[in-house]
């Protein structure tokens, strides 16, 4: 049994944003060509300062010109200089420029692209979401105690940024309102062997994990995993609910008990009959009945008794 709760969201009606890659270079080629830049547009100023002097360097338009180039040279490594970063392992940057989106750039290492350009850190590994213990109503109304554990990744970057407000904190809400609505579907407990939170917890998790996924993929987050960490009747009808569950045990032991007694019995009297060892009427039989269930379903020991005759 499956719940069939909706996530209250029409995603049809929210434009939800497109993960692209950017456009980036090796942050090695970028640091080598701005230092190169750098340290020639410097060499040629003093190159021609030394030519031409102090005095005669602005009176030459020969000088003037690769004063420009120079200084165009400095711009230029300036620029490639102040667009490297370094990207951790399992690490994005987002990437927006004048208030658009222009990016993304996955995976480590060093790497260059638009310094004017801001650069959000987002972590793409996996992460744990432990839910406090809720108290909750199962099914059948009793009020229980239920906590769970949610591994998930985020796997959309533009998502994640620019779909919700904020998405570690979109995810927490998200799954402890799942964990509540999957509660309110499914029993405690379930003797008649139905499917229950208590004797169920790989099926229930992956309904829970279903769910999660329904509701966070606006997100653009993925559920790896969801399992049920905590789980326990209320404790103010913790103590009813196991005298409950002894009785329920007891009487299942019962019926145990007693459907073996009476294919004992009926195997003795069968064995007596066809052997021919003693020929009993319709009394003695069922005095014989009597004594055997006595003994076989008797939880204190039975005392033999013998008949004299007299």
């Amino acid at each position: 049994m499956r719940p069939k709760t909706a996530s209250g969201m029409k995603h049809s009606e929210i434009k939800q944003m497109r993960e692209w890659n950017a456009f980036h270079l090796s942050g090695f080629f970028a640091f080598i060509l701005g230092w190169a830049l750098i340290i020639w547009s410097f060499w040629q100023v003093w190159l021609r300062f030394r030519v031409s002097g102090i005095e005669g360097f602005f009176y030459s338009l020969a000088n003037l010109q690769r004063f420009g180039l120079a200084f165009t040279a400095f711009i230029v490594g300036w620029i490639l200089l102040s667009g490297l970063f370094i990207n951790q392992p399992n690490e994005a940057r987002v990437l927006t420029f004048f208030g658009r989106y222009v990016g993304t750039i996955k995976g480590g290492g060093f790497h260059w692209t638009n310094p004017w350009a801001g650069k959000r850190r987002i972590s793409l590994r996996l992460r744990n979401f432990h839910s406090q213990v809720m108290k909750v109503n199962d099914l059948e109304g009793n009020p229980i105690e239920i906590g769970a554990v949610v591994v998930w990744r985020v796997i959309d970057t533009a998502r994640a940024s620019f779909d919700v407000e904020n998405y570690e904190k979109f995810v927490d809400i998200q799954a402890e309102t799942a964990i509540r609505a999957l509660a309110s579907h499914y029993p405690y407990d379930a003797p008649d062997g139905g499917e229950s939170l208590l004797h169920n917890p790989d099926d229930v998790g992956e309904a829970l994990k279903d769910e999660l996924h329904k509701r966070l993929e606006p997100a653009g987050v993925d559920v790896t995993e969801a399992r049920i960490s905590h789980l326990a009747y209320a404790p103010e009808i913790a103590q009813a609910m196991l005298r409950r569950q002894q009785a329920q045990a007891v009487i299942a032991a019962r019926q145990k008990i007693v459907e073996g007694a009476v294919g004992m019995v009926k195997m003795a009297l069968q064995q007596l009959s066809d052997e021919g060892i003693v020929t009993l009427n319709e009394e003695r039989k069922a005095l014989m009945v009597n004594n055997l269930l006595v003994a076989l379903v008797s939880e204190t020991e039975v005392q033999p008794t013998l008949s004299t005759g007299g």
